[in-house]
């Protein structure tokens, strides 16, 4: 009996969480799985497999997080990844998890699940929205009409877990089964099962497990992936005269009506065991949405509170910024001291220069880029951001694409990598190519730190927040633009609708504002310490090699000075300072990145940029935020902070110029990530490339409209 005991107590059971987008799922899986997951892809598609292990009672439960989907009818690729994944790992219980407070459109998939008559639990997910809805259940009946055992959960503060896993372990060993129950889908549908089930002599053995009566539904639904694993020919003849004739008695096709009687077997029980208050009547979900997603005032209200977002993340993320520079500076100033005055050591250059100045240049930007993320997870874990995308919804139309686009775009104004993925989301190719293709022309979080280098160099302070929004803002107009373009002409096709949701407003919590900033802080903290830090040494070494051999490091007098001769010159030298002067800029012009300067100057000229630019923009290649970096490198600030680069860019461009190098970067040469995703989620190189060659010829063709008539207008 021991013996028993110990192998039921290191059993592993499988459960597999399904349920609706916006369900709570996920949040669910994480309190579940806490940091014991994973994440990578089902076999032959894109679509994430998040993976985990939690433990309860002696039991080792493995966690598998379906793709969100509503149903199991398998159009789209969540849904079919969905179900194949319970047909084909089998897990041992299904949790269904449920937005109790959108309770009927959510039980769409418990429906479909209860067909297929697999160990299934209900997870009433979001019971404490419910409630301040005006929800009240009687789970018990509830339960008892499904045949399923319900349990009531809060994904986001863990109440109800303890139960759920209770009683996964009850319905895995058998103790806890639920009553069968099927739904009448009315004379004419049950007499169509009736006829098809004799024909189902032999089933597919993928199927092998399921039951006859949901086979018999899916080939009248005329489900393709399951006609298409029956090979028998005379079967699937039948199925079609059968469906020929319920679409005459019915009017319509019978997946339709079944559709239909489910919802009705919903609305049923829920008639029976649901009950609201009279605070539901005006709730204040409705109150808001009738201000935020009207017609008139939605756009510009979007625009106002992504406005009020930047001038945030300046006004009170300065005083940190500045802390940090300071804190550089003297850090570098600090290394500077271990040499002799008037040295110019390659070392001490490297570690200043190379290190301090292009790392540091970076992470100096971190409370910046902090505060813009966790501003926009406030507005992304209200619910606003779906409003945004609903409110953009009509001219997305325009474009031939749907508000649904929007929701990957907005992102991109965190990163294009995961933008690019979000586009799994569409149903059709065509929109879903056109969506990746313009992503990048949001301004990811990469950006950000470009924007506060150059702003405060070229603009007053009032003027930080207005210029940050007005580039944000050009990103969006290009996006909607470009994307009209490749509708009209290589993506051209109809649009396919699609039903907006709006889920419900929620108070976010500030422990998730504060992982949402934590996960883009270590990111952006391990950008810097490997990808920037390996692209600054290699912009050290560029700007340094080979060496000018008319450089010659003397001290003199104590002085901190040297002396640059020149072979031939007839002045036989000039006096300049460390680091700077005529000798710098002798060994800028020698070096490896003077030279490619120097190749590639005339064509970025008319932009207004020189070669010192034009090596910074080839080189954020890898990372959008090495371009600060590389300035630092290039001009040499000994790690004195950005503000002294900030200082010699004033000194060396116009604010004309400053603008179109933000303009450049935003529309111009996607980052190598995104370049590299382009191409594993379009299925080859042809879009990544067409996407890489395309925008930076339209960033080349913008910003010379604008230098160049700006440069008219004597802005520059």
């Amino acid at each position: 009996m021991i013996q028993a005991i110990t192998a039921k107590a290191q059993k592993t059971i499988t459960i597999a969480l399904a349920g609706n987008p916006n369900s709570g799922k996920t949040t669910l899986f994480n309190h579940l799985t806490g940091a014991h997951q994973h994440v990578g892809n089902y076999p032959g598609v894109t679509v994430e497999k998040k993976e985990g292990k939690t433990s309860h009672k002696g039991s080792e439960i493995a966690v598998i997080d379906l793709p969100g989907t509503y149903s199991l009818t398998a159009y789209s690729i969540e849904e079919r990844v969905a179900r194949a994944a319970i047909i084909d790992e089998k897990p041992d219980v299904i949790v269904d998890v449920v937005d109790s407070s959108n309770l009927e459109r959510n039980l769409y998939l418990a429906t479909q699940l209860m067909e297929m008559e697999l160990p299934l639990i209900l997870a009433f997910n979001m019971a404490d929205l419910a409630k301040e809805r005006g929800f009240l259940f009687d789970l018990e009946h509830l339960s008892t009409l499904l045949g399923v055992p319900i349990i009531s959960t809060v994904g986001r503060t863990g109440h109800g877990v303890a139960g759920l896993l209770d009683r996964v372990l009850e319905v895995a060993d058998g103790s806890c089964a639920g009553q069968k129950r099927e739904i009448n889908y009315g004379k004419e549908i049950e007499g169509a099962i009736e006829q098809v089930l004799p024909l189902i002599s032999q089933i597919p053995t993928r199927y092998a497990g399921s039951p006859k009566r949901w086979l018999a539904l899916k080939l009248i639904e005329q489900d393709k992936e399951i006609a298409e694993a029956f090979e028998d020919a005379k079967l699937l003849a039948a199925v079609d005269e059968v469906v020929k004739r319920l679409t005459v008695l019915l009017g319509e096709g019978p997946e339709v009506v079944i559709a239909e009687r489910r919802y009705g077997f919903i609305s049923g029980a829920c008639q029976e065991c649901v009950k609201t208050t009279t605070e539901m009547r005006h709730d204040v979900s409705d109150m808001i949405d009738t201000i935020v997603t009207h017609k008139a005032l939605g756009l510009p209200i979007f625009l106002v509170l992504m406005y009020f977002v930047f001038q945030l993340t300046f006004t009170v993320g300065t005083p940190f910024v500045m802390l940090l520079e300071k804190i550089f500076a003297a850090l570098g100033a600090g290394i500077s001291s271990f040499w002799p005055a008037g040295s110019d050591s390659l070392v001490r250059s490297l570690l200043v220069d190379g290190v301090i100045g292009g790392v540091g240049g970076v992470l100096t930007f971190l409370p910046n880029v902090v505060l813009l993320f966790m501003a926009i997870a406030v507005l992304e874990d209200t619910g606003y951001m779906a409003r945004a995308a609903f409110v953009v919804d009509h001219i997305m139309h325009k474009i031939g694409l749907h508000g649904k686009s929007f929701i990957p775009m907005l992102v991109g104004f965190g990163c294009s990598v995961p933008a690019i993925m979000a586009t799994r989301i569409l149903e059709s190719r065509r929109n879903r190519l056109t969506t990746i293709m313009v992503i990048p022309l949001m301004s990811c979080g990469a950006r950000y730190p470009i924007y506060a280098l150059i702003i405060p160099a070229f603009f007053p302070l009032k003027w930080h927040g207005p210029v940050m929004w007005l580039i944000y803002v050009t990103g969006i107009a290009l996006a909607v633009a470009v994307a009209k373009i490749l509708r009209l002409t290589i993506f051209k096709g109809e649009t396919i609708p699609f039903v907006m949701e709006l889920p419900p407003y929620r108070m976010p919590t500030a422990k998730a504002l504060v992982i949402h900033a934590w996960e883009r802080a270590k990111l952006y903290l391990q950008k810097a310490g490997t990808t920037i830090l390996m692209a600054s040494l290699i912009m050290w070494g560029a700007t340094n090699f080979p060496r000018w051999e008319g450089v010659v490091t003397v001290e003199r007098g104590g002085a901190e000075s040297v002396t640059a001769v020149v072979e031939g010159s007839a002045e036989g030298g000039v006096t300049v300072g460390r680091g700077g002067g005529e000798a710098a800029q002798m060994q800028l012009t020698h070096s490896i990145a003077g030279r490619v300067g120097a190749f590639i100057e005339p064509a970025i000229k008319p932009l207004g940029f020189d070669w010192k630019i034009g090596t910074a923009l080839v080189g954020a290649f890898a990372a959008k935020e090495i371009f600060v970096s590389q300035m630092g490198v290039v001009f040499a600030t000994d790690g004195q902070g950005n503000q002294t680069l900030r200082d010699k860019l004033a000194e060396s461009y116009s604010g004309l110029t400053g603008f179109c190098i933000m303009l450049f970067c935003l529309i111009a040469i996607p980052c190598m990530a995104t370049v590299a995703i382009t191409k594993a989620e379009t299925g080859g190189w042809k879009w990544a490339l067409f996407q890489l060659g395309g925008l930076t010829v339209l960033a080349y063709l913008v910003v010379l409209i604008v230098y160049q008539v700006g440069h008219g207008l004597g802005l520059g």
